[in-house]
């Protein structure tokens, strides 16, 4: 069997990892499940949200504009290096995945390392000015605002990328497609 693709996008909240993830399934050869943090976060208790074991939001005063820290509990990391092990568990079986992931620390991507050596993993980092992520999080409605600015400095560190793209200069399709044309996808 060859060895299964696994493409991590990682990258602050509405830099458009969900639109590229949607976009590689639609134009990649081979099929790729598509892996949705937000959709782990759901599967927390609602109790979690607001709570010190799960994650809480504190909004934060930035220079006059809101930044909204994100504080994980047990309950969170629990659940977060549980996707990774999930995610490497399809890898296993032999599926490509295509994961959209926001991670904190370059430890969270050696967790990523570790788990799919077998297969063929490629960090991809999205990214765009945080003028154009903060008009994203506004339009969106869906988000807190302040989300993007706190993550901004954070989400990057000490995370080495195969690939770094601006999601500001390119619409989904582009990027999905610049990501297949390098790893010949």
């Amino acid at each position: 069997m060859d060895r299964s693709t696994v493409i991590i996008l990682n990258g602050v909240g509405s830099v458009g990892k969900t639109s590229t993830a949607k976009a590689i399934q639609q134009i990649a050869r081979a099929p790729f499940l598509h892996v949705q943090m937000d959709t782990f976060l759901e599967m927390l208790p609602p109790r979690m949200f607001g709570h010190p074991d799960g994650y809480i939001f504190e909004t934060l005063d930035d220079g006059g504009s809101p930044s909204v820290a994100i504080h994980s509990g047990p309950a969170l990391e629990r659940l977060m290096r549980g996707m990774r092990s999930a995610v490497a568990a399809m890898a296993a079986e032999g599926n490509n995945v295509v994961v959209d992931d926001v991670m904190f620390s370059g430890g969270e991507a050696d967790d990523y390392r570790r788990l799919l050596g077998r297969s063929n993993l490629r960090l991809v980092a999205l990214i765009a000015p945080l003028e154009v992520l903060e008009a994203r999080e506004r339009d969106r409605g869906d988000r807190e605002l302040g989300l993007a600015r706190w993550q901004y400095d954070r989400v990057h560190q000490g995370i080495a990328y195969d690939l770094r793209i601006d999601t500001s200069l390119l619409t989904p399709r582009e990027a999905a497609q610049t990501i297949c044309q390098t790893f010949a996808l």
